[in-house]
């Protein structure tokens, strides 16, 4: 069956689709139905059934006879070391481990926070969580110690387990003092932590709290799957939100199970054996769906990167991984391609490795623009496929489907068309659904699929005020778009103030709170403009206060250094300019999307409502300052 005729039978028995899907999972008890609404807006799937993650990504295929096959390949450029685990290794690893934290007291429900860098330890971590029942929280390795506290409270987490450090081009993070500070910071503290000593920088474990990975293991009793409900969350994972307080959007382990399993073959063609690669990072939710479950739920080989699309050691990295392990579809950023493009743009490296293994590249985390694609198509002779998705619906709302019979045609400048499960439509401000090629809000039809966020983690409330009350009875995704005639989506912005920079979604108003903490600064905002490497860099404007007499270089650098500190590196925060004031409308409201324009060098209008006119001559001088716009 074509995409069509798949697309058309989800929506004349999406009940029935659903549960066709669901008999490829291996159910302790079968669900007696897919969708359970008695709560509608808030909806379930497989409420009922029992089931557990880790069985089903890993003890399923040793039982199965496919022990031997490789699970995990880790490639690390930056330690020079690369390896491979089987199922049955994995298997025994993930049983361990999950039997050490089971001896700690930790069981079905608890939470466990996960702070690594991408070393296959990493994903045993997420699994051994999930073979307890216990509730998994990965924090990515890059974020500050504050940051990592605020989700500590969040989530009142049992235990954390971390690693001693992470390692970038030319550089070790130490993890082990974030994650002191953090727990210092915090107040619901951990009972205990394990910690993975890595050999390029040990960490000094505090006693009676910290555990050495191993040692923590040793005499342990390795623990058997325990099943959960289908609507158990199997995870947390936090996203940024508009007032800066994270999100923590929760995957409920059924629908989870179901929807990543029938995406690996439909959307990205892979077949149980074959080498899945997703260059991400296992604390953003495309390596919780790609790196981790999607790949081991359905048999395939998935590869742990430790390393950059340049830099480790060049821009040829991606093709030798490609070549050594034969990977047969890669799903990453365009920042990537843009980086590798931009050190070899003839595509010289190309030629030097074998890539006959590839079939599909897969890119997605921010708008792909047409330049990045015709370069990728053009070096590697296959086909290259934007498609969108976000950290709350955990797998792709709409694509080209590499594995629904042939293929539809690619639109370069759209992420593709709806997958079965959404119902995708555009809205104008009034709640109304627009024409063909208008642009407006995009939503999601109530139900979303399996596989999507049920909820937020203690904080339901927020969840209707953010996605469900601005338009009842739909989802809102928060990016604004249009479809073209034949249903390809496009989208064009954000309609809030997250900004995406190297493919991350951070909040600009998480910024904000840090600037402002700066004791010269009186008032600031934060923009995101275009970047042609990382799609998208946060620009600060500072108001100082009265008599500061101070140097404005000074400042800018100090609150640089305060953003680095407080967000981390992976905010890209080192563009800001001291102004005397702010344009405002009326109301109070700071026009940071006119300043986003004026910076982008886009049309604009004069906002009818603006208080004084005359700041926008002034902004658009000290953007010259900082050489914006760049065109």
């Amino acid at each position: 069956m074509a995409y069509d005729d798949i697309y058309a039978a989800w929506k004349a028995d999406p009940e029935g689709f659903w549960m066709r899907a669901a008999e490829a999972i291996d159910w302790e008890r079968r669900p007696s139905k897919a969708l359970f609404d008695e709560n509608a807006p808030i909806h379930e799937w497989f409420s009922d059934g029992l089931v557990n993650t880790c069985y089903n990504a890993v003890d399923r295929h040793v039982e199965g006879g496919r022990g031997e096959q490789v699970a995990i390949i880790h490639d690390s450029p930056v330690t020079g070391t690369r390896a491979q685990i089987t199922y049955a290794e994995l298997q025994q690893r993930v049983a361990r481990l999950a039997g050490a934290l089971a001896a700690r007291g930790v069981t079905k429900g608890d939470r466990v926070i996960i702070y690594m860098p991408m070393v296959p330890e990493a994903l045993v971590a997420m699994l051994a969580a999930t073979r307890i029942g216990a509730i998994h929280s990965v924090v990515f390795g890059g974020f500050a110690a504050n940051e990592l506290a605020v989700r500590i409270d969040d989530a009142a987490p049992r235990a954390v387990i971390a690693a001693s450090c992470g390692i970038e081009p030319g550089r070790v993070v130490p993890y082990k003092p974030l994650l002191d500070e953090a727990i210092e910071l915090a107040d619901r503290k951990p009972e205990f932590c394990i910690i993975l000593q890595r050999e390029q920088q040990r960490a000094e474990l505090t006693p009676g709290r910290d555990f050495d990975w191993h040692e923590v293991q040793e005499g342990v009793e390795p623990a058997d799957c325990v099943p959960v409900e289908g609507n158990h969350p199997a995870y947390i994972l936090y996203t940024s939100g508009t007032t800066g307080q994270p999100k923590g959007v929760i995957r409920a382990t059924g629908g989870h199970l179901v929807a990543l399993n029938w995406s690996m073959k439909a959307i990205y063609g892979m077949d149980p054996g074959d080498v899945f690669w997703a260059a991400s990072d296992v604390g953003w939710v495309v390596g919780h769906s790609y790196i981790c479950y999607g790949p081991l739920i359905h048999g395939n080989t998935t590869v742990v990167f430790e390393g950059k699309p340049v830099g480790t050691p060049d821009a040829g990295t991606f093709w030798r991984v490609i070549s050594e392990h034969r990977v047969k579809a890669l799903f990453t950023a365009p920042t990537a391609f843009r980086a590798i493009k931009r050190e070899d743009p003839a595509g010289e490296l190309v030629k030097k490795h074998d890539l006959s293994s590839l079939q599909t590249l897969f890119l997605a985390g921010e708008r792909s623009d047409p330049d990045t694609i015709h370069w990728a198509q053009e070096q590697l002779g296959v086909p290259v496929i934007d498609h969108w998705w976000q950290t709350e619906t955990g797998w792709a709302i709409t694509a080209i489907p590499a594995g629904l019979g042939e293929m539809p045609p690619v639109r370069i400048g759209s992420p593709g068309l709806p997958m079965p499960g959404y119902d995708v439509r555009v809205l104008g401000e009034d709640g109304r659904e627009l024409p063909a090629g208008e642009l407006g809000a995009i939503v999601i039809k109530l139900p979303l699929p399996p596989g999507t966020l049920p909820n937020l983690w203690n904080a339901e409330d927020r969840y209707r005020k953010s996605y469900l009350d601005r338009f009842p009875g739909y989802y809102e995704t928060g990016d604004a778009g249009y479809r073209d005639t034949d249903g390809y989506l496009y989208i064009m912005a954000r309609t809030d103030d997250v900004i995406n920079v190297a493919g991350h979604r951070l909040s600009t108003g998480a910024m904000e709170e840090v600037l402002a903490s700066h004791p010269d600064v009186a008032e600031c905002a934060v923009i995101g403009v275009a970047d042609p490497l990382k799609g998208q860099l946060p620009l600060g404007f500072l108001c100082l206060n009265a008599g500061a007499g101070r140097d404005p270089a000074e400042v800018v650098a100090e609150v640089v250094k305060l953003v680095r500190e407080k967000i981390g590196p992976v905010a890209a925060f080192k563009l800001a300019v001291v102004v005397d004031r702010l344009p405002k409308t009326r109301s109070g409201k700071i026009l940071r999307g006119t300043m986003a324009a004026i910076a982008d060098g886009r049309d604009w209008k004069m906002p009818a409502t603006i208080d004084d006119p005359a700041i926008l001559g002034e902004i658009a001088e000290a953007l010259k300052t900082l050489g914006y716009p760049k065109s």
